[in-house]
């Protein structure tokens, strides 16, 4: 199949597990932010350091998910394929063999308040044996998938908060039938618009999350939204398939409070919009 062609049918393309994985992981990492950063800014945070641990799924998530909310990071990975293919899936920018290359990126990073990822190319336990033994402290670190807490905890690190229960949250996940670098960044705009301008933490993930997400964002958008946003953008998307202004079939999932609404919208020339409101239980 084409890259530019997504299939378009039932309630369409599913939001990859790992997209929604590091919204939830960003979700987590800027709760802890009390405030938006200043005008224009890209910070939010900015100036701190996370230490993810080894690239495994959970780490790849966190590691993007602090890249959008603007922290520097740190991993540590000893399985080369693992390496590489973060490399190549742009979750860390730099890959390193020692603890002082990968501080001398971090430090100008950091010293900047801009974001960045570096993996060094070592054992997880001998890289967070090293830190502790010269000292290094990470601002944020997250629990272990292997249900232990990070070393670094004791030492005054922050971990992850779990994410609150919002009955009110709902996750909104979007694709397009085709040309999806066309017609994404117009639905962006729509959902931008659809946020309150005080949930800046959403603004930021609209704005942010396609660069740090890469190819695994070409075909689908995931949102964590309130449930009065993701229903006036579903209102606004169905309005502008119908004015001719998005030419393109939509569809859309919305899931919360263990149900799960499926939209479809085509242009006049196409199938008529169809709500496939699909009612299962999560």
């Amino acid at each position: 199949m084409a890259p530019d062609s997504i299939p378009v049918s039932g309630i369409g393309l599913p939001p990859p597990e790992f997209t929604i994985q590091v919204a939830r992981f960003y979700a987590r990492l800027i709760s802890g932010v009390d405030s938006s950063p200043e005008p224009g800014a890209d910070s939010a945070l900015g100036g701190q350091l996370f230490y993810a641990g080894r690239l495994s799924l959970q780490g790849r998530a966190t590691v993007v998910a602090a890249n959008i909310a603007g922290a520097a990071s740190l991993a540590a990975e000893p399985d080369l394929t693992l390496q590489k293919s973060a490399l190549r899936d742009g979750v860390v920018d730099f890959l390193v063999n020692s603890l002082d290359e990968a501080l001398r990126i971090l430090k100008n990073q950091i010293r900047k308040g801009e974001t960045g990822a570096v993996c060094v190319a070592a054992a997880p336990e001998m890289v967070e044996a090293e830190m502790l033994e010269r000292g290094v402290l990470p601002d944020l670190v997250c629990r272990f998938e292997s249900g232990k807490d990070s070393p670094f905890i004791s030492q005054g690190a922050r971990q992850i908060p779990a994410l609150a229960i919002d009955d009110n949250l709902e996750m909104v996940g979007w694709c397009v039938a085709s040309a999806p670098a066309q017609w994404l960044p117009k639905l962006d705009a729509i959902a931008m618009d659809c946020v309150p301008d005080q949930d800046w933490q959403s603004q930021r993930w609209l704005r942010l999350s396609p660069r740090y997400l890469g190819r695994l964002a070409k075909a689908v958008r995931v949102l964590f939204c309130d449930r009065d946003a993701a229903a006036e953008f579903v209102r606004r998307v169905q309005d502008g398939v119908e004015r001719g202004e998005v030419p393109v079939a939509v569809e859309i999932q919305v899931s919360g409070l263990g149900m799960r609404r499926g939209f479809r919208f085509a242009p006049r020339d196409s199938k008529s919009a169809e709500d496939t409101d699909s009612g299962r239980r999560g």
